[in-house]
């Protein structure tokens, strides 16, 4: 089997030849790095020991002159790779622009309505019965080949097919897979096998309906997953009367009041008032951060406790959140579309088919021999139990709970490498439990600091609330009555259960309360180097305890990474923007290769991107709206769970629906088979048509037959295809 052979990667610098002193560098980057050659120049000639260089983006090298007693060629090497290395974004981005543009043009199934396709499909059916019970007289003449009612039917039926076809060599000069299957009907209709003809078009057109009906199927799921974006927002008029009004009526200036679990509608900053601010889905942080007057706020962000003004400095497209979205659907534009192995076979073997009939005309001067090498062509097999593998592939994916978006993601994930994951959401399950409790006094009990901390906690919305609350109702334990509960934003909390003061809160705020912080200092260093979050909990003016809270671990996420690298991938790399003690913490639980904290949207999809520079398969995860930059950008980008974010789903290539991630591994097992099914089909294809090939071109096979012995193959590795429909992928999972 022939399939393309991966090119070197972009960013690779090898020696080309070397003399004394002289050194010629090529790496196929520089290609598109001509606006920076005096700058990449400039790094090299920097250095003590080089006197100078001349850049060729032309031939894609670097020729330069160094001194040998300060260097040698291995060293100029690596100067090369580090200076190119910089600007390697740059040229991978413009790698992409260039592939996308020499990519051929196939027709978009999808544009055509299904009910379109249902009919196209019936009028052949019925014309091939009625031709079937009639059994019409062999046409002699060239007109009565064209003019017969199958072949009528046929060339009505497959204009788009010839159109395509036809349009692939006018405009980009390449054939694509319909230019091979009009070259198979226009051969059948001038052998007079008109009903070859028909049989090609509705294996086609069955094959097609199966892809378009998968993918509308997969949309619609898609789309039902998508939670609206709030369209209105409360403006604070005059005299501070508050008016719901349209989201597009707002203007930079414009003060809005937003409510506890509201959700921030603009950029800007605080007017007045002060709240707890979720910025999980933009930041990766869990921990809700206190906004107050002066402060900035981003759309897309939810007060969890509190009410501001906020004045609009940036609104509609001008917004944080607008402005990923762009991001993701400039990174989505500069995809280059992934040739499916039938195309791409196909297209190299049109000559060949052509070259066949030619040689075995001058040989014979038999056209019916000459004919049926076009007839018996590699494309309808190839190309159409691929496209039945990928849809099949979808739909078995779609009902395990994961939305592939196109059959191409099957194939890029089958030959991925590279994974990178995001932490909150993701690896954790973005809901914080309570992993520890100490106790100030030895005859002080766990569940009487939890029951104390909950009653200052069981009225406030914030994530280490809710999990000193659950650990109480999991453990059966009771929340002892108390008095109102006061909040002290970004401090604690503190209320009065018999007559004795509760709070709960930082260290920082017990001490301004009076209060003596007595727990070991080895105590608390050891919680914060597991990464939890510590709240102090003291009665009266005494501290009775501390309460440790960490963001869980999503169930089964350790045996997935397993299953991924016994899969393939020799890189796992941990990308959060969260700080960089918790990262630390759940990079070295999970056993990742390495990890990056803190790391803004922009820094992840620079980092998918430089690992493609280097010639990786990157499989991006990630749930929230951070993460879609990066999604975009990546091979195959991934969300994970029922909490991802609408941009992050409406982003990825592949959504799982479901918070297992043992599903990771089994689409990935799933996209393996797949392929595997994929080249099975085209060996049976290649190898029984090759046959075929042989024998009409000996005259042993008649053209009839030719046809029945095309199709028959074409049904045979369509069906195999098909086998994936039934197939038990729980077991990859």
């Amino acid at each position: 089997m022939i399939f393309n052979v991966r090119p070197k990667p972009l960013m690779a610098c090898d020696i080309q030849h070397s003399l004394p002193g002289r050194v010629r560098i090529h790496s196929r980057a520089l290609e598109f790095l001509a606006d920076y050659q005096k700058e990449i120049s400039a790094r090299l000639e920097a250095d003590f020991a080089v006197s100078s260089v001349d850049i060729s983006p032309v031939t894609a090298s670097i020729l330069i002159y160094f001194d040998v007693g300060k260097s040698n060629a291995r060293e100029i090497l690596e100067l090369t790779e580090n200076a190119i290395a910089t600007y390697s974004t740059t040229a991978f981005k413009k790698d992409r622009e260039a592939k996308t543009s020499q990519t051929v043009q196939e027709r978009r199934i999808q544009e055509e309505p299904l009910s379109e396709m249902l009919t196209r499909i019936g009028i052949n059916a019925i014309t091939l019965l009625y031709g079937f019970f009639r059994k019409p007289a062999q046409p002699a003449g060239l007109m009565q080949k064209f003019t017969n009612l199958n072949a009528l039917t046929a060339m009505s039926l497959s204009k788009p097919i010839f159109a395509s076809g036809f349009n692939a060599l006018r405009f980009n000069r390449r054939p694509n897979a319909d230019t091979l299957s009009a070259a198979a009907i226009l051969a059948s209709l001038l052998s007079g096998q008109s009903s070859s003809s028909l049989t090609i078009i509705l294996l086609a057109d069955i094959a097609e309906l199966m892809t378009a009906y998968t993918m509308e199927k997969t949309r619609s799921a898609i789309v039902g997953m998508l939670a609206m974006e709030e369209q209105f927002a409360w403006k604070v008029g005059p005299g501070g009367k508050e008016v719901r009004v349209p989201l597009e009526e707002i203007v930079p200036g414009d003060l809005l009041a937003v409510h506890t679990g509201s959700r921030i509608p603009v950029d800007g900053s605080v007017h007045a008032g002060e709240a707890s601010i979720d910025e999980a889905s933009l930041t990766g942080e869990f921990m809700p951060a206190v906004k107050t007057a002066g402060d900035t706020v981003y759309a897309g962000s939810t007060v969890k406790s509190g009410n501001l003004t906020v004045k609009a400095e940036r609104v509609g497209d001008d917004r944080a959140i607008s402005r990923i979205v762009h991001m993701v659907e400039e990174a989505q534009s500069r995809k280059a579309p992934i040739q499916a192995y039938a195309d791409r076979f196909s297209a190299q073997f049109i000559p060949v088919n052509f070259a066949l009939a030619l040689m075995v005309y001058m040989i014979t001067r038999s056209p019916t021999r000459a004919l049926n090498m076009l007839i018996i062509d590699y494309s309808c097999g190839v190309r159409l139990s691929t496209a039945t593998a990928f849809a099949a592939a979808v739909c078995r994916a779609a009902a395990q709970g994961v939305l592939v978006k196109g059959g191409n993601f099957i194939e890029t994930l089958s030959e991925a490498d590279t994974l990178i994951l995001d932490k909150t959401g993701t690896i954790t399950e973005g809901r914080p439990k309570v992993a520890s409790i100490y106790a100030a006094e030895p005859h002080i009990e766990a569940r009487e600091i939890v029951e104390l901390a909950a009653a200052c906690e069981e009225t406030t919305n914030h994530p280490i609330a809710l999990a000193v609350v659950n650990k109480v109702r999991e453990m059966g334990w009771r929340i002892p009555d108390h008095s109102r509960v006061k909040v002290h934003l970004g401090k604690g909390v503190e209320t009065t259960v018999n007559r004795r003061k509760i709070r709960v809160g930082s260290a920082a705020y017990l001490q301004a309360a009076g209060v003596a912080v007595t727990i070991a200092e080895q105590t608390i260093a050891g919680m914060h180097q597991r990464g939890e979050n510590v709240i102090y909990v003291a009665r009266s003016n005494q501290l009775i305890g501390v309460i440790g809270i960490q963001d869980s671990l999503r169930e089964d996420m350790k045996k997935t990474l397993n299953r991924l690298r016994r899969q393939g991938y020799d890189e796992i790399v941990l990308l959060t923007g969260d700080i960089e003690a918790h990262a630390n913490v759940m990079a070295s639980k999970m056993s990742v290769d390495s990890y990056q904290a803190e790391a803004l949207p922009e820094e992840k999809a620079e980092n998918v991107l430089k690992m493609q520079a280097k010639g990786r398969k990157v499989v991006m995860v990630g749930d929230g709206v951070n993460d879609a930059p990066a999604l975009a950008y990546a091979d195959v980008g991934i969300s994970l769970g029922r909490g991802s974010t609408e941009i992050s789903i409406e982003t990825a290539d592949i959504a799982i629906n479901n918070d297992n991630p043992l599903l990771l591994p089994g689409i990935t097992g799933l996209s393996q088979k797949t392929m595997q099914i994929v080249r099975q089909n085209f060996a049976t294809a290649i190898g029984v048509n090759t046959i075929g090939l042989m024998l009409a071109s000996m005259g042993v096979l008649p053209v009839f037959w030719a046809a029945v012995l095309h199709n028959a193959t074409t049904i045979a590795v369509v069906s195999n295809s098909a086998r994936i429909l039934i197939s038990d992928i729980e077991k990859d999972i």
